[in-house]
């Protein structure tokens, strides 16, 4: 009887991945609680996925692509000639489905999107078009055991080798929330706050590290208000800081020195106003979510059965394919973009920068000689205060290329590369009335995994000899090694142990070259 031992190694597995570009368009009126626009100045989008329903060869996706957008009034303080600002947000819904062959119901399919691109327009001064074009990347992933035979028992004699495997064997997949709450309170230089009008939070470089059933993070939020004083005229102030934040989630499983796989976006946010200790509205509170897709792997050795040969009966394995994955190297590096850029209006003039809104896109990611070479865009909206008359405030939008190669050492044939990136600084710099320099400062990281295809042995069997192939077989013979021979394929060739051959010959190492003569003695 033989008995294997066998122990699960935990692996991602991906049973099928889709994608899919949509064209989002519509039309949306300004609300009548809102004034005429004039011009738009700052727009953001983000896409929401309120419903994922999957048939046989199928994924049904429903969301919206969410838009806000800060415009400039014809009227400022009751003013004629001046303008204001306002902002609006709306909604674009969509219903995608999308190919995904090999899903079935009842799978689990994630989905991730990325906008693209977003245009936003001014159709009248009550009418808005939003054109985007948004990509959905559709997975059916899920942590898969992979029986693996690293040992076995038997009342025959048996002869069996192992190998060494260095895997990267999950721990955990999950999806969670990290929520910053954290308020700001205004410099005393600063008007107390009438209303809120527009607010961008964005989280600058992220750190993660895996805990005792926990995993730690710490980073940066970069955080612009725009609010409306108080005071007879209401004046528009802007108030812009960079905010620590750190703390740990939940998650059991986990141990130190585990290695962490997330990937982060920034989602809904929300803000508040509130008064300070004097009762002056001078404090903003605000609460930021942080939606992670969290994988933890461990690194592992494991000795697994690799061939085994039988001595008095006939012993042949069945084997399977298996996929494994280890970590290859891990690499971080930052890289520096510049562009210049002019104001196109040719009345408007540059007075004071108020705030940069960025958007990084990683446009191709390739594995060259010496590491991966990444190319793409910062996407800039430039928002300034104006000189000219009349015009309080301006935009300038422009696109920084990038290209940097990530080094690392090795070959990433047969790797797989994650890459995380984010604009880590950004400095726009006046050049005159017309003119800006931008400076960008770009951080990726990205963890590099080797993926291969392993045999590994699922079953044994155990059969009567072939006796005539047995009594064909010298009971005493000298063999001379040939090119590429190892002990284990002489003594698998003859029914002989290793350890016997060993023996026989005298020798302190199973190593032998080509060229070499073993004496072979059957049943010793």
């Amino acid at each position: 009887m033989v008995e294997l031992i066998k122990r699960n190694i935990h692996m991602d597995c991906v049973k099928c991945r889709a994608f899919t570009q949509m064209t989002l368009e519509d039309d949306v009126i300004i609300s009548d609680s809102r004034p005429d626009a004039a011009k738009l100045i700052l727009d953001r989008g983000n896409m929401v996925i309120d419903e994922v329903k999957v048939t046989d060869d199928h994924v049904a996706v429903k969301g919206r692509l969410e838009f806000h957008v800060l415009y400039l009034t014809e009227k400022m303080g009751g003013q004629e000639g001046k303008s204001d600002v306002a902002c609006m947000d709306g909604a674009v819904p969509f219903d995608e489905m999308v190919f995904m062959e090999g899903v079935k119901s009842g799978d689990s399919v994630g989905v991730d999107w990325e906008i693209e691109d977003l245009s936003i327009g001014l159709i009248n001064s009550r009418k808005i078009s939003v054109k985007s074009l948004a990509g959905l990347s559709l997975s059916c992933e899920e942590i898969c055991d992979e029986e693996t035979a690293v040992d076995l028992r038997s009342e025959e004699p048996i002869e069996f080798r192992k190998k060494t495997l260095n895997v990267a064997a999950m721990v955990v997949k999950k999806k969670d929330i990290f929520r910053i709450k954290e308020e700001v309170e205004i410099p005393g230089s600063f008007p107390n706050i009438t209303s809120m009008i527009w607010s961008e939070i964005t989280p600058g470089t992220v750190e993660f590290k895996v805990l005792d059933d926990k995993i730690a993070l710490q980073g940066e939020l970069h955080a612009f208000f725009l609010y409306r004083g108080e005071g007879d005229e209401e004046e528009i102030c802007h108030y812009e800081t960079t905010l620590p934040f750190a703390g740990s989630l939940e998650c059991p499983g986990c141990r130190e020195g585990m290695i962490p796989e997330i990937r982060l976006r920034a989602e809904s946010r929300e803000v508040e106003v509130r008064p300070d200790f004097d009762g002056e509205e001078r404090v903003i509170t605000f609460e930021q979510s942080l939606d992670l897709d969290i994988c933890v792997y461990e690194e592992d050795s494991i000795d697994l059965l690799s061939d085994v040969y039988g001595v008095v009966k006939e012993v042949s394995v069945q084997e399977k394919n298996a996929e494994f994955r280890r970590l290859q190297a891990k690499c971080s590096g930052k890289a520096k973009a510049a562009g210049h850029f002019k104001v196109q209006e040719e009345n408007t003039m540059i007075h004071k920068i108020l705030h940069t809104a960025c958007d990084l896109q990683i446009g191709e990611k390739n594995a060259v000689e010496g590491g991966i070479e990444l190319s793409g865009t910062v996407e800039l909206q430039i928002f300034f205060e104006c000189s000219s008359e009349g015009e309080k405030y301006g935009v300038i939008r422009g696109s920084v290329p990038f290209q940097y190669l990530l080094e690392t050492d090795g070959t990433l044939e047969d790797c797989i590369y994650p890459v995380n990136a984010c604009v880590d600084q950004v400095t726009v710099a006046i050049i005159d009335n017309k003119e800006v320099d931008v400076k960008c400062v770009l951080y990726f990281r990205a963890n590099i995994y080797r993926q291969w295809k392993e045999k590994i042995v699922e079953q044994i069997l155990v059969s009567e000899p072939d006796m005539e192939k047995m009594a064909a077989l010298p009971g005493i013979a000298v063999y001379m090694v040939r090119e590429g021979e190892s002990l284990w394929d002489i003594g698998k060739r003859y029914y002989v142990p290793v350890s016997t051959i060993l023996q026989t010959n005298n020798l302190s190492s199973d190593e032998v070259k080509a060229g070499d003569k073993i004496l072979i003695v059957k049943g010793m």
